[in-house]
């Protein structure tokens, strides 16, 4: 047992343990540069980031400049999230004009207008599972996964009562229509890499 899992029992018997709580323990280890670090149900996931991740979260960034200033975009920006211990770190995040953050600095989730994640092989379940289902009971508007193992992009819209009631699914290649949600643009996707 290592100090940091004494520390988790010690907090979690208390009744302490919170995100904030979870972080700062983290910001004190030796996670190396890279390292993508999330909180998903209470869990902590380390994941290193790929060319071909950083590749498809670039193009998607680039092309929601469009529409977004730079300042209401993010990308592995902390995000507490409705549930057990949710501190998300979205590959792509685009906030509402009205967004503003709260008494910590940090974004809120009720602001957040359209999220993308990027599927890495460790935390595939996360993104299909977990994460969309947080991302549906936050009220979402529009929730993207990229899949470069698959080549396919999956779109879900239209959250209410905790779960997507719109799931489209199509190859690379195929544009993401967006014009109906409140990103109101059309992503291209015959540029994203395979992995």
């Amino acid at each position: 047992m290592t100090v940091l899992d004494d520390r988790i029992e010690m907090a979690e018997e208390c009744g302490e343990l919170t995100l904030d709580v979870l972080f700062e323990w983290l910001e004190k280890m030796p996670i190396p540069e890279g390292t993508k670090v999330e909180i998903v149900g209470g869990n902590i996931f380390m994941s290193p980031q790929r060319q071909t991740h950083f590749e498809i979260v670039f193009g998607i960034l680039e092309q929601l400049r469009g529409k977004f200033p730079r300042n209401r975009l993010a990308s592995d920006v902390r995000i507490d999230f409705p549930g057990h211990l949710n501190g998300f770190a979205s590959d792509v995040v685009a906030m509402a004009e009205r967004s503003v953050k709260d008494s910590k600095g940090r974004w809120r989730y009720q602001d957040v207008e359209f999220v993308a994640e990027v599927i890495s092989k460790d935390t595939a379940a996360n993104d299909y599972g977990s994460k969309k289902d947080a991302y549906a009971a936050a009220e979402v508007p529009v929730y993207l996964i990229v899949d470069p193992y698959t080549g396919d992009w999956h779109l879900h819209t239209l959250p209410k009562d905790g779960k997507y009631h719109s799931d489209v699914s199509f190859p690379f290649g195929n544009d993401i229509d967006l014009t109906g949600t409140p990103i109101g643009l059309v992503l291209e996707t015959d540029e994203f890499p395979l992995d």
